[in-house]
């Protein structure tokens, strides 16, 4: 692989940063091959019939593209988007009234669905089903319900949690995807589109070591390309090269695996605290002082992913792997099984 320059291009001045770093069409999407595949096969035939497209649902680790996705198929369809987040909609009225503005075909797109109240999933079940909206009027003997025709909307829901929607909700999604970690191939396609439009100087190798240590989520690897690209800055001539990126991702803490401070900190905490394991979701969060959401949802999956982690019946057991990145003797002790 040679260590030709990646010429960067000048960044559009209308478009916000965020905005202009995500892919905007289905051709411009990097990786997630087969999403982008029955996406675009529902998509092309919601638009010959002239139909509003089917409810769509995303899953997977945060920072894949769930988001990017949603705001590609309203583009794709020709329509608007109204964004909001499970947390967002306390009470009925409040989805009520998005409910009520929502045009024809527009996409309603629902972050975090999973944390929508029982009492907002019954007002969104009609509405998803059969396009109506039920209210209640008034309060008593006197209360009256009144049904009210929606337009033929898209709902399109994005959850880190997929097992905490509830049968009811998920039965309502014509289509369900995974979102995927993506390849290294991918994510350094990605970290090269992105020098472009920030207007840095990468090279091959570069960009294949920021790629390495991202995870396999797009918004880590963005992450740490807008912070090497600080350090070239400073401490370089402002190109990024192999050597540049490993001495800034050296000074984050972020290391060849791409694991960072808290990763390290949940492993040790297994390894030299619990024996190695099994040892509690909630046990291993008291102990590193993070929410327990906040290790399953961010730490864990890539620590599964690559094999560092088990889950087990009886807990979290660091698998020999682990050990060695870290240094740490492994005694070899039998562990349980994952089944």
């Amino acid at each position: 692989m040679d260590d030709r320059l990646i010429s960067p291009v000048s960044q559009p001045g209308e478009v916000q940063l965020d905005q202009a770093l995500r892919p905007q069409r289905l051709a411009d999407l990097i990786g997630q091959d087969r999403v982008r595949e029955n996406l675009s096969i529902l998509i092309e035939a919601a638009r010959q019939r002239g139909e509003a497209l089917d409810h769509v649902l995303f899953y997977g680790p945060p920072g894949l593209g769930k988001t990017t996705l949603a705001h590609i198929i309203a583009r794709e369809m020709g329509v608007p988007i109204r964004a909001t987040a499970g947390p967002a909609i306390e009470r009925a009225g409040d989805l009520a009234a998005i409910l009520s503005n929502l045009r024809e075909k527009e996409v309603l797109f629902i972050d975090e669905i999973h944390r929508l109240s029982r009492a907002v999933e019954e007002i969104l079940y009609p509405a998803m089903e059969d396009f109506v909206l039920d209210l209640v009027v008034g309060k008593g003997p006197s209360a009256r319900s009144i049904r009210l025709k929606l337009p033929r909307f898209t709902v399109v829901g994005a959850t880190t949690r997929l097992a905490l929607l509830t049968a009811p909700l998920r039965a309502r999604f014509g289509a369900t995807f995974r979102v995927d970690f993506y390849d290294q191939a991918s994510l350094e396609a990605i970290v090269r589109r992105a020098a472009r439009v920030l207007g840095v100087a990468l090279d091959e190798g570069g960009a294949a070591e920021i790629a390495r240590r991202g995870r396999g989520t797009p918004r880590v690897a963005l992450r740490l390309l807008k912070r090497v690209r600080d350090y070239a800055q400073v401490r370089s001539d402002g190109r990024i090269t192999r050597e540049v990126a490993r001495e800034a991702l050296s000074l984050m803490e972020v290391d060849e695996m791409g694991l960072d401070e808290l990763d390290r900190q949940v492993l040790h905490t297994i390894i030299e605290k619990f024996g190695g394991g099994p040892v509690g979701l909630e046990t291993i969060a008291a102990a590193v002082s993070e929410e327990a959401d906040t290790v399953m949802d961010v730490v864990e999956p890539y620590l599964l992913q690559i094999g560092f982690l088990e889950r087990t019946p009886r807990g979290r057991v660091a698998t020999a792997r682990a050990y060695e990145h870290l240094g740490i003797p492994y005694e070899g002790a039998e562990q349980p099984s994952l089944f």
